[in-house]
C-alpha cells in the first residue's frame, strides 16, 4: 500500500476514532440494557431480542459486537466486577491503616448479600458465574484478579507495617476472596435473609488467620 501524507493519515485516524466511539457507545448501551433487564427479571438469561429492544438497537448491531449472548453476558459480568471493585476501593479509601482497609474490603464483599438492594442485583451473577467461568475461564479469572488485587496490596502494606507480619499476601488474598465470595453466593441462593452475626464471624475468622503466629506449625 502506498504511503500517505500526514494530512491523509490524520483523516484516517479521525475516521477510526469516530467509528470506535460509535462502537463503544453501542456496546455500552447493550451492557446497560442487559443490567437493567437482569435486575428487573432476576435472572441472567434475557433474550437477545429483549436486550436490543431495551438498548434501542438491532440484532445486526448486537452480532456486530458479540458472537453470542454468552459473550455479552461475560461483558456484563466483567462490568459488574468493575463496579464492585470501585465500590470496594471507595470503602477502603476511608480507612487509615492497612488492616482497616482489609476489613473494609471484606465487609464490602459481604454487603453484597446483606444489603437487600445489592442482593437483588448480585443474585443473577452468583447463580450464573460458574457457567460463565467454565465458558470463559481466562476472562473471568482476570476480572476476579482485578477485584482481589486491592486486598492483596493492603495485606502487603500490613506486612511491611508490621501489623500482619506472618501473612502471605498472594495466597491469603486469594483464600479470603474465595471465603467471602463463596459465603455471599451461598447466601444469595437461600430464601431466608443472611445473618449479620455470621458475616461478622467470617470477618473475624479471616482476620485471625491473617494474624497467625510466625512460627511454622510443621516444624
Amino acid at each position: 500500500m502506498a504511503a500517505r501524507g500526514a494530512v491523509a493519515e490524520r483523516s484516517v485516524e479521525r475516521a477510526i476514532e469516530r467509528r470506535r466511539a460509535a462502537y463503544e457507545e453501542e456496546v455500552g448501551r447493550l451492557v446497560d440494557a442487559s443490567f437493567a433487564l437482569i435486575r428487573r427479571e432476576g435472572h441472567l438469561e434475557p433474550k437477545v431480542g429483549e436486550i436490543v429492544a431495551a438498548a434501542g438497537l438491532s440484532n445486526q448491531a448486537f452480532y456486530k459486537h458479540f458472537r453470542s449472548k454468552d459473550e455479552l453476558l461475560l461483558a456484563v459480568l466483567d462490568e459488574g466486577f468493575r463496579r464492585l471493585g470501585e465500590y470496594l476501593e471507595r470503602r477502603m479509601q476511608k480507612a487509615r491503616t492497612p488492616e482497616r482497609r482489609i476489613r473494609q474490603w471484606i465487609n464490602g464483599v459481604l454487603e453484597q448479600a446483606l444489603d437487600a438492594e445489592s442482593a437483588r442485583a448480585s443474585r443473577p451473577f452468583a447463580l450464573s458465574r460458574g457457567r460463565l467461568a467454565e465458558l470463559f475461564p481466562d476472562e473471568v479469572r482476570t476480572a476476579e484478579q482485578r477485584l482481589v488485587d486491592p486486598l492483596r496490596e493492603s495485606i502487603e502494606e500490613a506486612v511491611r507495617a508490621g501489623e500482619l507480619a506472618a501473612a502471605d499476601p498472594e495466597r491469603d488474598a486469594a483464600l479470603i476472596y474465595g471465603l467471602a465470595m463463596g459465603w455471599v453466593e451461598r447466601q444469595l441462593m437461600r430464601s431466608e435473609p443472611p445473618s449479620r452475626r455470621d458475616a461478622e464471624h467470617l470477618l473475624e475468622f479471616a482476620m485471625r488467620g491473617l494474624r497467625r503466629l510466625t512460627t511454622d506449625p510443621r516444624r
